[in-house]
């Protein structure tokens, strides 16, 4: 297996040496597909994340690769292509901060060290509208994406439930700067409203009829042995504390003053369910399944929140 970096020499060589687009990838697959590498930032394996990047750098379309497979590549194309595999590899960096951008549910969102990198199930439940926990979206008139980062999940929201004002609370302004762009890139800045603060300290007082959320989460123990790819992200973002419900605590204590009678909660807390249930024993929410979870994200009435 090649060594887990590459060097000058070796990015010369590849420089002379590779042709085709066919050629760039098997060689960058080759590095990537390292035992070290650890993917989940848009991809989950080393041939789609190079063809991503590849097809990224050389501004073609992220669904056409077949027809070019066997096109040679201009000196400076080539170049710019090697760079990014070697980014991508010598400093373990996830492949959205070396575009600048991520998918998410087939839309794209610009992201910067300052946020983490979109990858949240809820987005799967907003494409189908919370359906059948919201009967009828246009009734979602008011919601708030707490914890939003990029702004990503708040922008799916307001495109989820158009009749519907969106806030989106983070406490980074980095962030929220992020989020901005992206705000800006849907046109939404007439619906949704960006919020600096920590959790709901600093936010208008306002009811909603649905609170979505992704919040740091992450035990002290997974964060001691995160892959390095996760270290890029803010730190912020993601650790929860001992037990990874730091913050959870917080969210379900105050969310019952900012939800409607009959609103809901939709919460993440990723591969915590053992320290969830531990936390919160006397709670049964509901467990929203996606495509790859079932036990990832739930969803609380008001008034289990009051009881």
């Amino acid at each position: 297996m090649l060594e887990h970096h590459i060097s000058a020499a070796e990015q010369a060589s590849a420089q002379r040496e590779l042709l085709t687009l066919r050629d760039l990838l098997r060689w960058a697959v080759s590095y990537l597909n390292h035992d070290t590498l650890s993917f989940g930032h848009g991809s989950d394996n080393a041939w789609d994340e190079a063809v991503y990047l590849l097809l990224h750098s050389l501004n073609l379309p992220l669904d056409q690769l077949e027809p070019f497979l066997d096109a040679r590549l201009l000196a400076s194309e080539r170049e710019r292509y090697i760079a990014l595999i070697t980014r991508r590899v010598n400093e373990q960096c996830p492949a959205a901060y070396l575009t600048g951008q991520a998918w998410l549910q087939g839309h794209s969102f610009r992201v910067s060290p300052a946020t983490i990198v979109p990858r949240s199930p809820i987005a799967e439940l907003l494409e189908e509208q919370l359906q059948p926990w919201i009967s009828d979206p246009s009734q979602v008139q008011h919601a708030l994406d707490m914890c939003t980062g990029s702004g990503c999940l708040a922008i799916l929201c307001a495109l989820a439930f158009p009749e519907a004002r969106v806030d989106a609370v983070d406490l980074s302004s980095e962030a929220l700067e992020v989020a901005r762009l992206n705000v800006s890139d849907y046109g939404l800045e007439d619906r949704l409203s960006l919020h600096q603060s920590n959790l709901f300290d600093d936010l208008p007082a306002q009811r909603y009829d649905l609170i979505i959320c992704n919040p740091p989460y992450v035990n002290q123990h997974s964060m001691d042995n995160l892959p390095k790819e996760y270290l890029h992200e803010p730190n912020m973002a993601l650790a929860g504390g001992d037990d990874g419900m730091d913050l959870v605590r917080r969210i379900l204590q105050a969310a019952p003053d900012f939800l409607q009678p009959e609103g809901i909660l939709v919460l993440e807390i990723g591969h915590e369910y053992e320290h969830f249930c531990a936390a919160f024993p006397e709670l049964e929410p509901v467990w929203l399944s996606t495509e790859n979870s079932t036990d990832q994200i739930l969803l609380l009435q008001r008034e289990q929140l009051v009881s």
